[in-house]
């Protein structure tokens, strides 16, 4: 068995410094470290429990099967400040059958972003005997 001490996703965009500004300034996402200078230049950020390396460059997007999952506490207050930053949404933020509000956005080489608030009453939010 592996021990798991930490982890992270490792995202090559086709334009590094366009995805810089994307996660950093438009989304803004706080930064956990940054390393290397010029072509070789990484940042990685925070994304609540886990980390958003982008670093490197790919001569083709990420797969269309790639999508980002980051729970926010208000999706609707997250669409305004998104708007405001110049952000295409390409979902408003909708309630699901499921009972998810989501809203569906896409970072600069169409990799699919969800952002989703979990409601009060949702079963993810209430557990039994507990």
């Amino acid at each position: 068995m592996i021990h798991v001490l930490s982890s992270r996703t490792l995202l090559r965009p086709t334009d590094p410094e366009r995805s810089r500004v994307f996660y950093g300034e438009r989304l803004g996402l706080p930064v956990y470290r940054e390393f290397g200078t010029g072509d070789h230049r990484g940042v990685v950020y925070f994304l609540g429990g886990g980390f958003l390396e982008v670093a490197g460059r790919s001569e083709t997007p990420p797969s269309p099967a790639l999508k980002l999952w980051l729970q926010v506490a208000d999706v609707t207050a997250a669409h305004e400040e998104l708007v405001a930053a110049g952000v295409e949404v390409r979902r408003p933020p909708v309630r699901e059958p499921w009972g998810l509000i989501e809203m569906w956005i896409a970072d600069p080489d169409g990799t699919e972003i969800v952002l989703v608030e979990i409601p009060a009453d949702h079963p993810l939010r209430y557990r039994p005997g507990i």
